[in-house]
């Protein structure tokens, strides 16, 4: 596999047909000129004057051929030459690295300096600063990465330049044309496995380019055999679980449910060289897109500072690598079995046609923006593409969150589009994405609860189901924090984000109903251990939502939130056929019960009737199937639904409320003008109906002088209920026709 050297003789054209390396390297320098050429124009275009224009294309000429003096220096350059003592090798390098982080080399400039870099003709250290500034214009021949990889066998670099390698691989992996080529090569890859130095950036290679026919018997055991020797490393257990999830069962042993961060990220050295080619490769940043079927259109506009942060513009890699050749037309893919590039694809009927030999983008982050690929993703289920997207994001999230970095805020609004535009495709997709739940892992113990405040509890809501007591630590202890500390508005906020997450795990969780082990999630639990994520959560928010109360003074505002979420806690056993019945808890139910506001009783009659129907339900489900529940119907849970039914029933029906054992200050009373609650307290003169009594009243007798509710009884009391039912109060109608006999008239 050895590369074969170039040979170039500018002086004798007729041999340039019998030698396709000469021919290249005499191409070299006018592809080199022309790449140069086009993406000065483009960033110099209506900025300057004609003598400035003039004076800059000079410039740039100068450059140019001093960047293809380097060039030819370096492919015949000498061997093992002294850096410190030629100053002609120290002239083109610096000649080199000026141009690269300037503009990115071209195709054929990155084939030659990966040669020289992995031939080590001029030394470990030259050969460093040579990886250190290969940063692409466009795109990167696989060809070139093959030939580099070559030199691996040969046995020429040293293992710093080799470990620089692989860290550029996988920096570069998705600016990388195609990557068939390279999967050949995965046994070699994998053999390298072996090098205690170059095992973790090996493996986040690999973990990049496994495709699931790459997943081995022997390949398997041979990454087990590697953590019996090293230990649960974070690299080896991101191999083995992405093993596990392309062929399930060839591995048995239990791995570590889920990990943060498998890897470093390898994208620092070129970061900024990076920002630069996506910026000149994806033009004027787009403004956030509504997902609709169809294409997406993207409108330019002003570029921001940290413009690199927004989606990369749809490129298939062989759409992009015809360079210099003509554009191949549309007939040329309609009419055969040839890879179907993305840029052609404008509806849904063409996805249809095309959906098995479509080609996806270089960069997958792409997809985000158009709802088409969003299509192929969620009906096709491509393991590759996912964790392509997955690993796209886990980088792109993890370096381009500024706005914790820096106090001018004005950075951070592409930022804030962009994650408008990841929260847009989790919504079309149905399916929150786990290097979402990555990121908020790391970055709320850095958020200050008001920078992208919306975008951050969107993230939250689509936290893909996981085991609760596993991400309490690093999401919800945080989020605790901020909650307890911040306004009623950002309570508010976080309540409803929480109840669009409760709603998103029972969707996800009434799929798997029937399947005793969950084995298409990455929790690989029982569905035992489902449902106590789901309990876990719905108590945490009972626990929230009784000290928030505390806090903000029994804020109604706060209490409808509170509701709004038990609303859908309540119906989980009918609505999602999911065993379970989570009351709220007594500091929730008490203070709803005695509140002044009248919505807030009829809301809270209406979560009582659901209780009831949902237990009653499972209480026949029970004795159809004379079998009792092992998750979560308990006598327990009937005899603490019984307490509360008899407090209300007391309090709105027979004037008894609180007579078992129940001991309520006074003083409480008081406040809402009942002095004799023992007595008084029913539908008449609960401080959330009295209104309620005093218009029926003067509606039904307006020649009375004066108003006695206590004379609503007997028929009057059937009156004043009919009335209080055509207010619109249908909570309490439903709670007094399911749980009160009304013959019972006080």
């Amino acid at each position: 596999m050895s590369p074969q050297k170039r040979v170039k003789n500018s002086q004798t054209p007729k041999r340039t047909s019998r030698c396709s390396n000469s021919y290249q390297t005499n191409l070299l320098a006018w592809k080199l000129k022309e790449n140069l050429s086009n993406s000065k124009s483009i960033l110099k275009h209506g900025q300057n004057s004609p003598v400035e224009d003039s004076e800059h294309a000079d410039s740039d000429e100068q450059a140019e051929d001093a960047l293809q003096i380097a060039m030819r220096y370096f492919e015949k350059g000498p061997f093992k030459t002294s850096r410190s003592k030629d100053k002609t090798l120290e002239k083109h390098l610096k000649t080199v690295e000026d141009m690269a982080w300037k503009n990115g080399l071209a195709p054929e400039g990155i084939d030659i300096l990966l040669n020289v870099a992995l031939s080590g003709k001029f030394g470990s250290a030259v050969s460093s600063r040579i990886l250190r500034c290969m940063i692409p214009a466009n795109l990167i021949s696989e060809d070139s990465v093959v030939k580099a990889v070559s030199w691996l066998c040969v046995g020429k670099c040293c293992d710093s330049t080799k470990i620089l390698f692989y860290r550029w691989l996988v920096a570069m992996f998705d600016f990388i044309d195609h990557k068939e080529k390279i999967n050949l090569l995965y046994g070699f890859f994998f053999a390298s496995l072996q090098d205690d130095a170059l095992c973790p950036y090996v493996c986040h290679f690999l973990y990049l380019l496994t495709k699931k026919e790459n997943v081995k018997p022997f390949r398997v055991r041979k990454l087990l055999d590697l953590q019996v020797k090293m230990g649960m490393q974070p690299y080896l257990h991101a191999l083995l679980s992405l093993y596990k999830f392309f062929v399930p069962t060839l591995i048995s042993v239990s791995l570590p449910v889920k990990k943060r961060i498998y890897f470093k990220n390898s994208e620092n050295l070129w970061k900024t060289a990076l920002v630069a080619v996506r910026q000149r490769n994806q033009g004027p940043s787009p403004e956030p897109l509504k997902l609709m079927l169809g294409p997406a259109n993207v409108r330019p506009r002003k570029r921001k500072w940290n413009s690199h942060s927004l989606i990369p513009v749809l490129n298939s890699s062989s759409h992009s690598k015809e360079y210099g050749k003509n554009r191949m037309c549309l007939s040329y893919y309609l009419g055969s079995n040839r890879p179907f590039p993305v840029e052609h694809l404008k509806s849904f009927p063409q996805l249809l046609q095309n959906i098995h030999c479509l080609e996806l983008p270089s960069q997958m982050g792409a997809v985000l923006n158009n709802s088409l690929l969003l299509h192929y993703i969620n009906c096709v289920r491509d393991e590759s593409v996912l964790l392509r997207l997955y690993h796209w994001l886990n980088q792109t999230l993890q370096e381009e969150c500024i706005w914790y970095k820096v106090n001018n805020y004005e950075c951070g609004k592409e930022f804030t589009s962009f994650l408008d535009t990841i929260i847009k495709a989790e919504c079309f997709l149905q399916e929150g994405f786990y290097s979402c739940e990555a990121f908020l892992c790391k970055s709320l113990p850095l958020w200050d609860g008001f920078c992208c405040r919306s975008q951050f509890l969107q993230l939250v809501s689509w936290i893909p189901f996981t085991s609760f007591s596993e991400v309490k630590p690093f999401i919800f202890d945080r989020l605790a924090q901020l909650f307890f500390t911040s306004t009623i508005y950002f309570k508010c906020s976080v309540l409803e984000n929480l109840k669009e997450l409760l709603q998103n795990w029972l969707l996800w969780l009434s799929m798997d109903i029937h399947m005793k082990t969950v084995t298409d999630s990455s929790l690989e639990t029982t569905f035992s251990g489902s449902m106590k994520s789901v309990f876990e959560l719905i108590h945490y928010v009972g626990w929230l939502s009784t000290n928030a109360m505390r806090l903000e003074s029994n804020s109604t505002f706060l209490l409808h939130f509170v509701l709004d979420f038990y609303e859908k806690v309540c119906d989980i056993y009918i609505n999602y056929n999911v065993p379970l019945v989570v009351l709220f808890p007594p500091g929730i139910f008490y203070v709803a019960l005695l509140s002044v506001d009248s919505s807030i009783l009829n809301q809270l009659c209406y979560i009582m009737h659901r209780y009831r129907n949902n237990l009653t339900a499972a209480k026949k489900n029970e004795l159809v199937l004379k079998t009792k529940s092992e998750f979560i119907f308990s006598s327990k849970t009937y005899q603490e639904y019984n307490h509360y039914l008899t407090a209300m029933v007391g309090c709105l029906w027979t004037s008894k409320p609180f007579q078992k054992g129940s001991y309520f200050d006074p003083e409480v009373f008081k406040k809402i003008g009942i002095a004799k609650y023992k007595t008084s307290l029913n539908l008449v003169h609960h401080p959330a109906l009295l209104s309620y009594a005093i218009s029926f009243l003067l509606k039904e007798w307006p020649e009375e002088k004066t108003v006695n509710v206590s004379s609503i009884r007997g028929k009057k009391w059937n009156g004043y209920l009919d009335y209080l039912f055509s207010e619109g109060l249908q909570g309490l109608k439903h709670f007094i026709q399911s749980s009160i006999c009304r013959s019972s008239v006080p």
